[in-house]
């Protein structure tokens, strides 16, 4: 009778710890598979980000800590991370997680550049998409060797930079940075773009360049080509651009409204009204519709053009300095009339 009862508590123990086994398993399982992430979190771990700073960043946007340190330590995650920006969806368990760190499987980003005219304001916008602080882009945008590792003179450097939206991963270092764009920039002068440039005998450089002006002076896209060929006729005739804003550039002052006669005397290369032909680099990123109006510029006798007092953004063109002196007239007057100085 002991003998039996004895057996029986055997028997019951054995139940009782496989019962429990059972459940130490599923509480595993649920720990490893189960959903460690409640809600979307991005983490961006920096070049310079060690294995405490992952964790930091990391463990409070996700459940099941022991089973993440369990796995971490045991896939040897401290020695083994990436750096990369990781997009954590809901949902997603603890072996998903350290292996997409581990591997590297970061998202790729949208980096979107335009509307830039110095390359401080470049390195500027740089920065908040890629792991690279504004100095350390600048020092690299700056840099005469990054020039000519890309085959071009510093003064050129700004004129690969083409406005649009690009994938790329946000580990691209600054030097990486420059070569895609280099490559881009390579992929945008197609044969049928060379060939329209000699249409008006001007390189590469000198088109953007003269596409940055027009973009300074127009938004409108339809009006581009026609401001660019006042332009191509004065560079042809030897006639001073007179373009404004060459001279908000020279005075860096992006911010006049107004261009006075004291202005026009402001000493710079970049001043068209006091030098001759192109400005030594373009005045801004011009963007590729601007750019592809040189290329396509309007053939006229137009030599002037200036705003419509409509301020419709839109300008009267004029073939001789009379009739453009009258079209001055009247934006000044509208000017005074609007208390713009």
């Amino acid at each position: 009778m002991q003998t039996n009862r004895f057996w029986r508590g055997v028997k019951r123990l054995v139940a009782w710890g496989a019962l429990i086994g059972i459940v130490l398993v599923l509480i595993a399982f649920w720990q490893f598979r189960g959903s460690a992430v409640a809600t979307d979190y991005e983490l961006r771990l920096s070049r310079k980000a060690d294995y405490s700073a992952l964790l930091d960043s990391l463990l409070p946007h996700i459940g099941h800590y022991a089973a993440f340190r369990f796995y971490a330590d045991h896939l040897d995650l401290e020695h083994s991370f990436k750096p990369g920006l990781y997009r954590l969806t809901e949902g997603m368990d603890v072996i998903r997680i350290v292996r997409k760190i581990k591997l590297g499987d970061q998202e790729p980003v949208r980096l979107t550049i335009n509307n830039v005219r110095i390359m401080p304001q470049l390195a500027g916008k740089l920065a908040g998409q890629i792991d690279a602080d504004s100095l350390e882009i600048l020092q690299v945008l700056t840099n005469r060797a990054t020039a000519q590792r890309v085959g071009v003179d510093s003064l050129r450097l700004f004129s690969i930079f083409l406005p649009d939206s690009y994938e790329i991963y946000w580990t691209m270092t600054p030097d990486e940075l420059v070569d895609r764009f280099k490559r881009e920039y390579d992929r945008f002068w197609t044969a049928e773009r060379d060939a329209k440039r000699t249409r008006s005998g001007l390189s590469r450089f000198e088109v953007m360049t003269l596409a940055s002006i027009v973009y300074e002076e127009t938004r409108q896209v339809d009006e581009m080509p026609r401001v660019a060929g006042v332009y191509v006729n004065r560079l042809k005739k030897g006639i001073p651009l007179q373009a404004d804003p060459t001279v908000k550039y020279a005075m860096q002052d992006f911010q006049l409204r107004r261009i006075l006669h004291k202005h026009l005397k402001y000493e710079s290369p970049y001043n068209t009204y006091l030098h001759k032909g192109l400005p030594p680099s373009p005045i801004c990123m011009p963007s590729k519709q601007a750019i592809d109006a040189v290329l396509n510029y309007e053939q006229h006798n137009y030599l002037f053009f200036c705003a419509r007092p409509t301020f419709d953004g839109y300008h009267n063109f004029a073939v001789t300095f009379a009739e453009h002196k009258r079209n001055a007239q009247a934006y000044a007057a509208e000017l005074n009339r609007r208390k713009i100085k």
